[in-house]
């Protein structure tokens, strides 16, 4: 049975500081998290699981000692502004959300209501928070650090493609990191004498396109993590294999929906932290003054039905390292 606390005594006045959700919506005693789904809710299903049982471990239950009200951007750009806007018309006590540009998007609609990011790709660099000790402000959560894993990904696809010479990487280009990513994945190719192919995206509907505008010398699809590629996982990696490229991914979801294989840490486990970071401002801890958190556990998942498709053999010192073997 989970464990539970008791809300009340452990709490005392802490809650009533915070923002509490608007009339008409929910109880007013109960304090309204307002998690800002930047994918669809079938792609965050394990992370939204993660997030809600360590909520439960720490007392916090749905619909009893608080809300939890979802929104799902489903990777479009111009959501991530309009469900922050409602969070903050709701008064929201806490907002969670994952992905650099939704967090900006938050940060931009409120400075007054904590902001919680499961992921975010250099979020000093992004100005979302003034130092990972110290962030300052309303914003808090965990650096992804993503453009500093771009050198992994690539060698791990050199040793399972000896004859690479060509790689193409997808990026929503409407993202900040991703610009910084496609940068790294170019400083990191050239040390590996592999040529770059950028596929600049923004949207959904020009993930066709870009495979149509592939170069014939590409031999495989490095694909940043982002919500639109994330969103839109499956198709991406439908028309990578019917074009026949192996595809590197940034979280372990895309390759479970198909992809070959992916470098990241466990989304989940990004989550499951995020939670904590709620409980201690739902207590009353202020945002600026918990330490931004970086990811110390990364996975190697690799699908061998795709790699059957593909005619590749991964080599059994990968095989052997994976954490995660897909059949």
């Amino acid at each position: 049975m989970l464990r539970r606390r008791d809300f009340i005594s452990t709490l005392g006045g802490a809650v009533v500081a915070w923002p509490l959700a608007a009339r008409g919506q929910q109880p007013a005693t109960l304090p309204t998290i307002g998690l800002l789904g930047a994918n669809t809710a079938a792609t965050q299903s394990k992370w939204n699981i993660a997030f809600a049982q360590r909520l439960n471990e720490h007392g916090w239950v749905e619909g009893r000692n608080v809300n939890i009200e979802y929104r799902w951007a489903e990777g479009r750009n111009e959501r991530f502004a309009e469900i922050a806007a409602e969070f903050v018309r709701l008064k929201v006590a806490v907002i969670v959300t994952s992905g650099t540009a939704p967090v900006i998007a938050a940060k931009q609609a409120t400075s007054v209501i904590p902001i919680v990011f499961a992921t975010a790709g250099d979020p000093v660099g992004n100005g979302l928070v003034a130092s990972l000790a110290r962030p300052g402000g309303n914003v808090t959560g965990l650096s992804l650090q993503t453009i500093d894993l771009a050198g992994k990904r690539l060698e791990l696809l050199r040793e399972v493609l000896p004859g690479l010479r060509g790689l193409a990487i997808m990026a929503n280009v409407g993202s900040p990191i991703a610009i910084a990513e496609i940068g790294e994945v170019q400083v990191a190719a050239r040390t590996l004498g592999l040529e770059v192919d950028a596929l600049e995206i923004r949207r959904a509907e020009d993930i066709p396109l870009a495979f149509e505008a592939l170069k014939r010398d590409v031999g495989a699809l490095y694909v940043q993590a982002d919500p639109l590629t994330t969103s839109n996982r499956t198709r991406i990696n439908n028309l990578a294999l019917a074009a026949h490229l192996p595809t590197m991914h940034g979280n372990t979801e895309n390759v479970e929906a198909g992809g070959l294989m992916a470098y990241a840490p466990p989304f989940p486990n990004l989550w499951q932290r995020a939670a904590d970071f709620v409980d201690k401002i739902l207590r009353g801890t202020k945002p600026g003054d918990i330490p931004v958190e970086q990811p110390t556990k990364f996975e190697l998942v690799i699908n061998l039905k795709t790699a059957k498709a593909l005619g590749i053999t991964f080599p059994q010192n990968i095989l052997a390292t994976a954490d995660e073997v897909i059949e």
